[in-house]
């Protein structure tokens, strides 16, 4: 990986953090002694940082080069360990928010990695008539205790999903049930059965004792611009 594209995911990472409200340009850069318009037209592209400066600022931010590199780089440093891992693949573990509305993950969002055999990750079947070439097809994410609770006993809280993003059709994947769907709604994720009724679609969850959602069609009119993927693995948190 490049020194400049190193600089670009930092630059995504400092974007992000003011973005979320939990930094500023102007603290920034009394944290790290620069000049304030220094900061800015790093920020906005047009300047880079010295290797002297990169070093400042992951010291502030307790960042480390790996911190900065891709993840599918770092999936291919841990599988390329020894021939021992060479059957197996890394998916990365994201906050349910990010999972539900990021096509690509940057390394700023992964919280771990869990290793999958490539064989069971290639049998999974994609349908979607959408174009998902884009995402990152598996993803794990804790289901939220709402919602894992709505599909007890299929889902626990605490319970890892892992979200098959490139089947978002609603044509059952197995004989013997319905699948569990992750819909993104209002910016969160919803994990539910999920069915078509005129412009509407349902979301309809296992426990009798938590209520069905009702909800408009996407703009779009179609119901897989709201869902995300099938889950296609539960486990637990390690």
């Amino acid at each position: 990986m490049k020194f400049y594209a190193l600089q670009e995911n930092l630059r995504k990472y400092l974007l992000a953090r003011i973005e979320q409200g939990s930094l500023t340009g102007l603290g920034l850069a009394q944290q790290t002694g620069f000049q304030q318009a220094h900061i800015s037209n790093f920020l906005n592209r047009k300047r880079g940082l010295s290797l002297a400066g990169m070093d400042r600022i992951l010291d502030d931010q307790k960042l480390s080069v790996v911190d900065l590199l891709e993840p599918a780089e770092l999936r291919h440093r841990a599988e390329a360990e020894g021939s021992t891992l060479e059957h197996l693949q890394s998916v990365m573990l994201v906050d349910a928010k990010v999972a539900v509305s990021q096509p690509m993950l940057t390394v700023h969002m992964v919280k771990d990695t869990m290793k999958f055999k490539k064989s069971f990750l290639r049998q999974m079947r994609a349908a979607s008539d959408i174009d998902r070439g884009q995402w990152e097809r598996f993803v794990l994410m804790e289901a939220p205790a709402r919602e894992a609770m709505s599909m007890y006993p299929r889902l626990l809280p605490g319970a890892l999903v892992m979200l098959d993003r490139h089947y978002t059709s609603l044509k059952p994947y197995h004989k013997t049930g319905p699948n569990m769907y992750a819909v993104n709604h209002e910016g969160g994720a919803r994990l539910k059965y999920v069915e078509v009724a005129g412009d509407r679609m349902v979301l309809r969850p296992h426990n009798p004792a938590y209520p069905v959602e009702v909800i408009p069609l996407p703009t779009m009119g179609k119901a897989n611009h709201s869902i995300v993927g099938r889950i296609c693995y539960v486990g637990l948190e390690p």
